[in-house]
């Protein structure tokens, strides 16, 4: 959720990490086998992770043939009162509850209430959408990701009070949507479609998602530990999460879209509710064929990439059945990772040797956590003799360069993914280099050198990338690699990077429109004032105008004056959540509609008055009022006084955050030079604004 998805790529492959550890400590024993040297090493590893990887607090347990074997935590449940962490303090689990919701649309495939291939319009007869093609999604697509719908709506999803999703809004959002593909032609990670499962859930039992979760999954397995946002528990359960390097608790975070992200547990639990999917399941959740159902790999009924080493390769709700370095030893693992702003979790499930691992953190990444539960996982196999040794990770050798055909160079040009575009420059010596250009990207400048059979290889050989064309007409970038992270393990990515992205041929006016839009700063205006965003991410966007690559503004092609759309089609997950850019004048007003989030032209954002004392007032259509700071307010104090239902916050130029009134302490902000300042809250909230000395 809310693009917190940590994966590998090219720069991962490269990362270098300074660790610390600390002693192991305490012993397990189950039967015959004993696991006392797979806890020192969980122990010993999970100190690591909060000493080198940026967690707060860390979880973990492993079962083993109905038996949690292995348990434990390292960190504190909170920085300011060292309180001990406990197996039974509680984490939001992020994509991980996509599970629970693949579990309960199995359940009724069970009953035989739904069937997978139906089309979701059968039992959601309001969701309709603008491309006709929406006719053919079905409840399989929803679970294995391949229902071609644009991405995620986020507006007020995720925030810091209980905000409960508003159906109504989401269909009507997804109404005015295109598809970015046919149903079914490929899986990319898509989170509307597992808030449309939800919606499927509650419309065929009758009753909503959470009493659900509680009669058919939490109560018959009886798991204490597992919530939503919607259940009536004491939030002091959960371990306190933070900003940065702050030591200020950060409120709860509530994620309203609750079958995509939004529920609350703890490994312990977590590792019972991975027996519905193990050979040896007492089949209290689903029945033996719907639980192997969901691990077939289902990412191979459309367009993928080449089968090589990865840790990604869809299931039902799974996001990977067919995972390194499982394969390596003949065993199916299959994996589920979250992440949300502050909450990071993964769950592996070895379902023929009826084993699970969950890892759940405050801070750090759900990548590190997997890492950790691969390695936890070896080792538990390695101690019962499931396996005979642990092999070692993959080594390489500095490359060897080849001649590179001169063809090659044709690949040169721009590539777009989900978030942005990178530019490649293959010479005619056989040097692919790589530029982020004007967009924030995940792929850093680098170079990688040509040897033989089409491939360019980093300098240690560890990864490569090299260039498909598909038969659907796309050019592709696809890299592969391992990276190794110091003190946990090896990880192994290939995937499509991105897209090449063609030339279009646009009027000069219409170029010109976008030409003025180069570098405009565009500020959200529509989330509500306990959103996440205001805090954890920049609600300021700025718009690139690329202008050697004829027709595209960033990554989205132009369409007219005012509208672009992104017509990337990347299986896997760089081409997840795409939108349209929609631009449209109101009361000589410039705003900008990005999927179901709406922001404003920085023309229409008025200057911070100087007056001693003043007041801002939220309109009725709750929009939330930005102002900036000019010359004569920099470096002036002010304090606001606000009502319960409101917030405010105070940027740098750039758009970091430097105070918001949910996650920073005290009243008093100095203005920034050349900063921002934004008001949320219900209609007719005032906040009373005054300078200070």
């Amino acid at each position: 959720m809310l693009k917190k998805i940590i994966k590998l790529s090219i720069t991962l492959m490269m990362v270098c990490i300074f660790i610390m550890t600390s002693e192991p400590f305490s012993v397990q024993v189950k039967g015959a086998v004993n696991y006392s040297s797979v806890k020192a090493w969980a122990d010993l590893t999970a100190d690591t992770l909060i000493s080198g990887y940026g967690e707060t607090s860390v979880s973990y347990a492993l079962i083993d043939n109905d038996e949690i074997v292995v348990s434990g935590q390292s960190g504190v449940y909170s920085k300011t009162d060292n309180s001990e962490l406990t197996k039974d303090d509680m984490y939001g689990i992020g994509s991980i509850s996509k599970m629970f919701t693949t579990t309960a649309v199995m359940q009724l495939v069970d009953s035989g209430k739904v069937k997978l291939d139906n089309p979701i319009t059968k039992y959601i007869p309001e969701f309709k959408m603008e491309d006709s093609r929406y006719k053919k999604i079905t409840v399989r697509m929803l679970l294995n990701h391949s229902s071609g719908l644009m991405g995620s709506s986020y507006n007020n999803m995720m925030s810091f009070d209980n905000n409960a999703i508003d159906y109504e809004e989401f269909i009507k959002n997804l109404s005015t949507q295109r598809l970015k593909a046919d149903p079914g032609a490929f899986s990319v990670y898509c989170n509307d479609g597992f808030t449309l499962a939800q919606m499927l859930v509650e419309k065929v039992s009758g009753i909503s998602f959470t009493d659900y979760m509680k009669q058919y999954i939490t109560n018959p397995l009886s798991i204490t530990n597992t919530k939503t946002p919607d259940d009536d528990f004491s939030r002091d359960r959960l371990v306190k999460t933070y900003l940065y390097n702050s030591k200020k608790a950060l409120p709860t975070e509530d994620i309203s879209a609750i079958g995509a992200g939004g529920i609350y547990s703890t490994p312990e639990d977590l590792c019972r509710f991975s027996e519905a999917f193990m050979k040896e399941s007492n089949l209290k959740l689903l029945t033996a064929e719907t639980a192997i159902q969901t691990a077939n790999a289902e990412y191979l009924n459309g367009l993928w990439y080449p089968d090589e080493d990865s840790s990604l390769s869809y299931g039902l709700g799974w996001d990977s059945v067919n995972t390194y370095p499982f394969t390596e030893y003949g065993i199916q693992a299959l994996i589920k990772g979250g992440d949300t702003g502050v909450f990071h979790g993964s769950l592996i499930v070895l379902p023929g040797e009826d084993m699970a691992v969950a890892v759940l953190s405050s801070g750090g990444a759900s990548i590190y956590n997997q890492v950790f539960a691969q390695e936890l996982l070896l080792k538990a196999l390695l101690a019962k003799g499931a396996i005979e040794k642990i092999h070692e990770d993959k080594t390489f050798e500095n490359i060897i360069r080849g001649t590179m055909p001169s063809e090659m160079a044709e690949y040169s040009g721009y590539y777009g993914y989900m978030s942005g575009v990178v530019r490649i420059d293959i010479s005619k010596d056989g040097v692919l280099s790589t530029y982020a250009g004007e967009s924030a990207s995940s792929m850093s400048s680098q170079k990688l050198y040509y040897t033989g059979d089409g491939r360019f290889y980093t300098t240690d050989g560890s990864a490569y990338v090299s260039f498909m064309k598909e038969d659907n007409g796309n050019t592709y970038l696809f890299a592969s690699g391992y990276a190794s992270l110091p003190a946990l393990g090896q990880l192994a990515s290939s995937e499509y990077q991105a897209q090449k992205l063609e030339p279009v041929k646009i009027s000069d006016a219409v170029k010109a429109v976008w030409e003025n839009r180069k570098d405009k700063k565009y500020f959200m205006i529509n989330e509500i004032y306990s959103s996440e965003v205001y805090a954890l991410e920049s609600p300021i966007m700025i718009g690139t105008m690329r202008t050697k690559l004829d027709g595209y503004f960033d990554n989205a092609c132009i369409i007219d004056k005012n509208n672009a759309e992104m017509q990337i089609q990347i299986p896997g997950i760089n081409g997840r959540d795409l939108y349209n850019l929609e631009y449209y004048l109101k009361n000589k007003t410039e705003y900008l509609k990005m999927s179901d989030l709406l922001y404003i032209s920085e023309d229409a954002i008025s200057t911070l008055s100087t007056k001693a004392n003043f007041q801002v007032t939220i309109g009725q259509e709750e929009y939330a009022k930005w102002f900036k700071v000019d010359k004569k307010s920099q470096g002036k104090k002010i304090k606001v006084t606000i009502p319960a239902t409101a917030s405010w916050s105070v940027y740098r130029s750039d758009g970091t955050c430097i105070y918001n009134s949910y996650t920073y302490d005290g009243t008093t902000v100095t203005l920034p030079t050349g900063g921002y300042l934004v008001f949320a809250g219900n209609k007719g909230v005032k906040f009373n604004i005054k300078y200070i000395k």
